[in-house]
């Protein structure tokens, strides 16, 4: 299986570098600068340059770009269009790294975790990019595309521990009542996924056990 990492020098991104090389998968970094992950294919192109050639022959295409600053946010929406135009109409999977704000919080799916009142407002801006970008993605039936949320805390330094537990579009809670997941267990879940594709079209999410 042939796996493409988009911003893989971010911090998502070298997780799962390093989770898919771990199992022996042959994994390309796509990074605009020096590639500072375990692959030993790398693709030195900006998201916005890359071509339907840059990406013909991979299996799968994982996206883990990221946007935080205010006149950046909106890249959110325009990177994933940008990717899905390129990948438009092949068997060329799409598996994207996505937010933990759109995921519902009742079973009727009208209320979202960033709508309560405990989110941080430092963090609205995001997660409605964020938010947007999903739903302009639910729009496209011509890319095989999933989206991954991680957990309400989405930990960079937390420890790997082998586990998770697969949910779906409604935040999940594991046995201690917490939402939370390290992005160790996160790269699992994500190469999962990539070597499985069970999920075509559909936005899961997954939080530690």
């Amino acid at each position: 299986m042939k796996i493409a990492v988009i911003a893989a020098n971010g911090k998502a991104g070298k997780w799962i570098v390093r989770e898919a090389v771990n199992r022996g998968l042959d994994v390309t970094a796509v990074v605009r600068g020096n590639n500072q992950t375990a692959a030993r294919g790398v693709l030195q192109k900006d998201l916005f340059d890359l071509t339907a050639q840059d990406l013909q022959g991979f299996d799968v295409v994982i996206d883990a770009f990221g946007a935080w600053t205010e006149e950046t946010l909106p890249q959110h929406s325009t990177s994933l269009k940008h990717l899905c135009d390129v990948l438009s109409g092949t068997d060329i999977r799409l598996l994207v790294v996505g937010g933990a704000g759109s995921l519902y919080v009742n079973p009727e799916h009208t209320a979202c975790v960033a709508d309560g009142p405990d989110f941080p407002d430092a963090f609205k801006p995001l997660a409605a990019a964020m938010a947007k970008a999903l739903g302009e993605l639910r729009q496209r039936n011509d890319v095989r595309w999933t989206y991954i949320s991680p957990a309400g805390d989405f930990q960079a330094e937390g420890e790997r521990t082998g586990g998770y537990i697969l949910a779906g579009e409604e935040l999940a809670l594991n046995s201690k009542g917490e939402s939370v997941i390290s992005y160790a267990d996160y790269a699992i879940a994500m190469i999962d996924e990539a070597t499985k594709g069970n999920h075509i079209r559909e936005r899961i999410s997954v939080v530690s056990e």
